[in-house]
């Protein structure tokens, strides 16, 4: 610092400069020589100076605070400051100041977060599908059994009946109801020995005429399922009717897979079961009506007898009347020989049987035998029908020739196949036992 009267550029005196009390500015001597020495030196604009710290305060503030005043005249002054936004509240809040969306391209959608983006965007990669091997087509078995026509009952053999016949019939059904009758005095134990023997030939016979037509049904292990059946029957009850049946579809199929030579399974195996049905599964309710423990003081006897009385009433009834007087065939498609005149006929005979016959039989009684012969007389036509079905459809005049004027034995006991379940079920129902 130097006095007006030294000049810059002289020798250093080492005197200090002397303030006076009374000035309170400090100034630098020399500097506006010094700014004069400088050639071309810009001119200071006094209105960017900042105001000299002993001067009175004028009431102005920075810049930085007055930002928002010049927001109007600075178009970046738009623009906020960056802010850290960590929930979904920071985004509503500030959603007016900036919109994420103008990152994105036209296909984005408004509320699109700047990290999201959709799948559609990615370009995807499509990979070549995988070329396989051809498969070998499968080889159909041949078929064994004969191919049906048209119409499968076209030139099917019908029964014809004469006087002749009707007298053999008529002979024999005695001497068969007679043996019947004659069992049911030696017990229930003849009498399931009976059912037994009966139900291995019928189903033999229904067995031949499936082989008749080309099937292959396994003739041995049917029949002994059948038989199998009738003793599990008698000795456990119903509760074997599922595992008798499981196990033949199980050794059926051993049967056949085993075979030497390619069969035609559907013919085979379905002949196998549906005779073990209809005459196996279904004859069996005989056994189980003369089983010990189905009903209590033996009178499963006394409801089998029934059973078979009034079934022999309705094929006597309509036999003869359906001989005599019958003119319109109940079905001529199925069975010719069966006419509405024989049908009514068996039904009356079943009804008189049903109050005249069962009361003599204990603990049958006029109401429990009208109300069975009712409902048998509508079963055991349908069970007549339905072998008639069968045997018009394998082309067969009848299943056997065992007995004389009927056929074979499934010829005869046809209704009582139908009938035999629902005796037994008609029992319960009206709580008989």
């Amino acid at each position: 610092m130097k006095s007006d009267d030294e000049s810059f550029f002289d020798e250093p005196t080492g005197q200090f400069p002397v303030v006076s009390a009374n000035d309170s500015r400090v100034t630098i001597t020399g500097a506006e020589i010094a700014a004069d020495l400088v050639e071309d030196a810009p001119q200071i604009d006094p209105a960017t100076l900042l105001p000299h710290w002993t001067d009175a305060p004028t009431g102005q503030v920075p810049i930085v605070v007055a930002r928002e005043a010049a927001r109007n005249d600075d178009p970046w002054a738009a623009i906020p400051a960056p802010a850290w936004r960590e929930g979904e509240a920071d985004w509503v809040a500030h959603e007016e100041q900036f919109d994420a969306s103008i990152l994105a391209g036209e296909e984005r959608v408004d509320d699109a977060r700047p990290w999201e983006f959709a799948l559609n965007d990615v370009t995807e990669v499509k990979e070549e599908p995988e070329v396989e091997a051809p498969r070998p087509e499968p080889q159909r078995a041949q078929r064994t059994r004969h191919r049906a026509s048209a119409n499968p009952l076209a030139g099917r053999a019908v029964r014809q009946t004469s006087t002749s016949s009707i007298s053999r019939a008529t002979l024999t059904g005695v001497l068969l109801a007679a043996v019947v009758f004659a069992v049911f005095f030696a017990g229930p134990i003849a009498v399931t020995i009976m059912v037994l023997v009966a139900l291995s030939f019928a189903s033999a016979e229904a067995f031949a005429g499936f082989r008749s037509v080309g099937a292959h049904p396994a003739t041995i292990l049917g029949i002994v399922a059948v038989a199998t059946l009738g003793i599990a029957v008698y000795n456990k009850g119903l509760v074997v009717m599922g595992a008798v049946s499981v196990l033949l579809v199980i050794f059926g199929f051993i049967w056949y897979a085993s075979a030497q030579r390619k069969i035609d399974v559907l013919d085979g195996l379905g002949a196998t079961i549906f005779v073990y049905v209809w005459v196996g599964v279904l004859g069996s309710y005989a056994i189980l009506l003369v089983a010990p423990h189905t009903f209590a003081h033996r009178h499963g006897m006394a409801y089998l007898f029934g059973a078979l009385a009034l079934t022999i009433c309705n094929d006597v009834g309509a036999l003869f009347v359906g001989r005599w007087f019958g003119s319109r065939p109940l079905n001529p498609t199925l069975s010719p020989n069966k006419t509405v005149e024989g049908t009514v006929g068996g039904t009356v005979l079943t009804l008189l049987a049903g109050v005249v016959i069962l009361p003599l039989v204990h603990p049958w009684t006029v109401t429990h035998g009208l109300e069975a012969a009712v409902v048998l007389a509508v079963v055991v036509p349908l069970g007549d029908l339905f072998e008639s079905m069968v045997k018009r459809t394998l082309g067969l005049k009848d299943f056997g020739r065992l007995l004389p004027g009927h056929g074979g034995l499934l010829d005869r006991v046809d209704g009582l196949l139908f009938a035999l379940p629902t005796m037994y079920y008609l029992l319960h129902v009206l709580k008989l036992g």
